[in-house]
């Protein structure tokens, strides 16, 4: 069997699902052989129990027709034959099936683990075979009798009592064949030397009933088999979804604990780096401003400027790991008001100009006329817009051009769009930039730096209005990214809020 190897261990994964599948169904054949080798059946050993547990039940509970069906017959063969030889008869009957009962009983107390179940069989076994030896005996008291009907009446009564220690006792063939055979016997016996027509009548009769009775017997076992069978299986399933349920309930439980402690550990790390970060921020502006004069070197002037730069860069990095964080978690609160996506875009387009003008790239803004307010957040919305602007400027070659909608939705909502002219991105990345810190061939590539956290800020943000986030690109096609908000938050649509009642004086 294979085992988890030390490069498994090594990236913190467990192994593979099917060496565990493989192990599992080694596992379960290992123990079947065993079992088998152990049963003298080759069956399971549970499935011998279980077929012995419900023969022991089948014949306590048929135990009170028994009782019946002997009163009746006994009540019949007085017509017959003398009242005390059908007492005695009558008698051994009822005795052989006490013995069956106390037995029954006997093995449904004790545990299963301490059942000798070979020991159990034969008990059985011999009790069926006195069982159906002392109904036999009727047959004895009837050889006698030659009166009209009295063949007929035995042989029906013991046709009948062959049928009940086949459906009593099939869960245990041996037994069947020990409880039919000195009926079989006996009426073989009791028809070997009458060659009238109603005899030879009756013994076929009795015949053919008695193989069908075995045929029975034996369907009757594979039954209870395959139902057993099932049953193993339904209790085998349930006790595996037990066990993933359990297992599913831990990893819910070591992963709440894990993002109890990131987030812990991003407040408390957030704290501990903006401190020295501002120092940084602001002691490398003041250099790079040269406020308490001019650098002895022009250098360092322009080392000031990259620590700077560096500095703003991990400052942002903080801030969009800890916005993408408050979203994961469900703790990023709207504070929501009126707003103007037109605004709000012509807001993102004015603070982004510089960077596309230093590019040579031209923005269009294209905007329906008489647009309604939306009811959001404003912050979240400008981030929004900011961080899908800022891509498209990053990824757009010199001289393109970005275009942004903003409109209505089929359905009454709003949207705005940002596409630029840009290389693209290929299919098969799409996934990879839509996941935190995922950033596609074309960002490896390229000079501007990124977190790879835009997007799905982006998406997270929406999700939480309600909208939905659709992004289009193919290579040399450039990219589109479609961001919606619903009718609901259209404030045409939205329904006036109730005047407080007035405080009666």
């Amino acid at each position: 069997m294979a085992e988890v190897t030390a490069e498994q261990v090594q990236r913190g994964r467990g192994p593979d699902p099917s060496v565990v599948a493989r192990r599992k169904h080694v596992s379960r054949e290992v123990k079947s052989v065993r079992e088998r080798l152990t049963s003298s059946t080759g069956l399971e050993r549970a499935f011998d129990s279980e077929l012995l547990r419900v023969f022991a039940q089948y014949r306590l509970t048929g135990s009170a027709g028994t009782l019946v069906l002997v009163i009746g017959i006994a009540a019949a063969a007085c017509l017959w034959l003398p009242t005390m030889y059908v007492a005695l008869w009558s008698a051994a009957v009822l005795a052989s099936t006490l013995i069956i009962v106390a037995l029954s009983r006997r093995y449904l107390r004790k545990p299963a683990d301490t059942v000798r179940l070979k020991r159990w069989r034969r008990l059985f076994t011999l009790a069926e075979g006195i069982h159906g030896f002392s109904w036999a005996l009727l047959l004895l008291l009837f050889a006698p009798v030659e009166a009209p009907g009295a063949k007929v009446f035995v042989t029906t009564a013991l046709l009948i009592v062959s049928a009940l220690t086949v459906m009593l006792s099939a869960t245990i063939p041996i037994a069947v064949y020990a409880g039919l055979t000195p009926i079989i016997a006996g009426i073989m016996a009791f028809f070997w030397e009458r060659r009238d027509m109603d005899s030879v009548t009756m013994a076929l009769m009795a015949a053919s009933a008695q193989l069908f009775f075995i045929f029975l017997a034996n369907r009757l076992y594979a039954s209870s088999v395959d139902s057993i069978g099932f049953r193993a299986e339904k209790d085998a399933l349930i006790a595996e979804l037990e066990t993933a349920n359990a297992n599913s309930d831990e990893a819910r439980r070591k992963a709440e604990e894990a993002n109890l402690a990131k987030s812990r550990f991003l407040a408390t790390m957030s704290h501990e780096l903006r401190t020295p970060l501002n120092a940084i921020l602001g002691f490398s502006e003041v250099m790079k401003s040269e406020i308490f004069g001019a650098h002895a070197n022009a250098a360092y002037k322009e080392y000031s400027a990259d620590i700077h730069g560096s500095g703003q860069h991990l400052l942002n990095l903080i801030n969009e790991i800890l916005d993408l964080s408050r979203i994961e978690a469900g703790k990023y609160e709207l504070n929501e008001e009126a707003l103007s996506l037109v605004d709000i875009v012509e807001d993102c387009r004015h603070m982004l100009a510089m960077r596309a003008k230093a590019k040579g790239q031209s923005i269009r803004t294209l905007a329906e006329p008489q647009l309604p307010r939306v009811w959001a957040d404003e912050r979240a919305i400008r981030q929004v817009v900011l961080n899908v602007l800022s891509n498209a400027i990053k990824f757009t070659p010199q001289g393109g051009e970005i275009t942004i909608k903003v409109g209505w939705t089929a359905t009454g909502g709003q949207y705005v769009s940002v596409a630029d002219t840009g290389p693209g991105i290929p299919e098969n990345e799409i996934p990879i930039v839509m996941q935190s810190f995922g950033r596609g061939s074309l960002a490896i590539k390229t000079a501007e730096q990124g977190s790879g956290l835009g997007l799905p800020i982006v998406k997270g943000l929406i999700d939480l209005h309600g909208g939905s986030f659709n992004l289009k690109s193919k290579p040399r096609a450039g990219t589109e990214v479609t961001i919606t908000l619903p009718a609901e938050r259209v404030m045409d649509t939205l329904a006036a809020l109730p005047e407080p009642k007035s405080r009666a004086a």
